[in-house]
């Protein structure tokens, strides 16, 4: 029997992973966060409660675990560099630190479809490409690389670049960003609208974390898009949200040659301002076409994602009408 510790079993991916290996057979799953009170109901197993800049904690953490399925996050949309460093970077590459020292012999990581966009992100296995504009991706793609140094065939790293997140639990996205600006009518469609927004449920996300856990034969270093059913042009998301929830649509359309430097511009205008800025780099940056398909994740993990990206958006903007009361800030602990 497999032991498998889950990271960040309180946040969106964590807990969606959790959810999903809690139904499979002849594994035991230990989930591991900062506040146990949060992991949704319904767990019933080992939870390892503690802080991972904690050394102490740290240290006694994999004891006994075959696999670690690492959704501990922190992320930011704009700046916050030493936040990134200090609650994401340093954390995540302790934890790999103790993986290397431990007995385990698999660690999953998630990373982001965006890490090589848009000239590499069709294959998950190239490198990414750092984004001054973005401190944290910056730290996402030193991640990938640490690992795809220290994986080996006794150390299995499988890496997971996944789509736009939406659905329940979510944490900080695009989705929760981008509808309140959408109000101001100042946010333009970008190249018409017509690049692809990879759109993936946590449910499906819970199911691709919990099969490069469990799926035999990984060797070295791994990695694999995951995407959701269908892949939505920009264009027809917000043309959904605007016929069903009555969001309005952009007035005004700019290439990406234009859309960055007005990104740049209401950035550098954000230290005069008392609100955050209305559009940033990283978004105008997701929104750049990624090709990325789960032609390799189907093929080698299984990975069949069942939920379709409209019902994914209706789930999560009625749990928005339920928890979210003022814009959500750029940066968030997600796990």
């Amino acid at each position: 029997m497999q032991t498998i510790l889950v990271t960040g079993a309180n946040g969106f991916i964590g807990s969606h992973t959790l959810h999903w290996l809690a139904q499979q057979p002849n594994i035991r799953l230990i989930a591991a966060c900062r506040d146990k009170r949060k992991i949704p109901g319904g767990f019933s197993g080992e939870v390892r409660e503690g802080d991972l800049r904690d050394e102490t904690y740290l240290t006694r953490l994999l004891e006994g675990v075959d696999v670690v399925v690492n959704a501990m996050a922190w992320t930011s949309l704009w700046g916050h560099s030493n936040e990134s460093n200090a609650l994401f970077f340093q954390p995540t590459r302790k934890l790999i630190d103790q993986y290397r020292r431990s007995n385990a012999s698999r660690f999953v990581n998630i990373s982001t479809t965006s890490a090589a966009a848009p000239q590499g992100s069709a294959d998950a296995l190239s490198e990414g490409i750092p984004r001054h504009f973005w401190p944290h991706l910056c730290n996402v793609i030193r991640i990938e690389n640490d690992l795809r140094q220290q994986a080996s065939p006794e150390k299995s790293v499988v890496n997971l670049r996944l789509g736009i997140f939406v659905g329940e639990h979510y944490g900080l996205g695009v989705l929760p960003i981008l509808l309140p600006r959408l109000k101001t009518h100042l946010v333009p469609w970008v190249q018409g609208g017509n690049t692809h927004l990879p759109l993936v449920d946590g449910r499906d996300c819970g199911q691709a974390m919990g099969l490069a856990a469990l799926t035999d034969g990984l060797k070295g270093f791994q990695s694999f898009n995951v995407v959701g059913k269908e892949t939505p042009t920009v264009r027809e998301v917000i043309l959904f949200l605007h016929e069903e929830f009555g969001y309005p649509k952009p007035d005004f359309g700019v290439p990406f040659a234009v859309a960055y430097p007005f990104a740049w511009l209401m950035e550098k205008l954000d230290p005069i301002v008392p609100w955050e800025p209305l559009i940033m780099r990283s978004i105008i940056h997701l929104l750049e076409e990624t090709h990325a398909d789960n032609q390799r994740a189907t093929a080698i993990l299984g990975y069949q994602p069942q939920y379709g990206w409209r019902d994914s958006i209706r789930l999560q903007i009625a749990e928005m009408e339920r928890r979210q009361t003022k814009p959500m800030r750029l940066s968030k602990p997600v796990g």
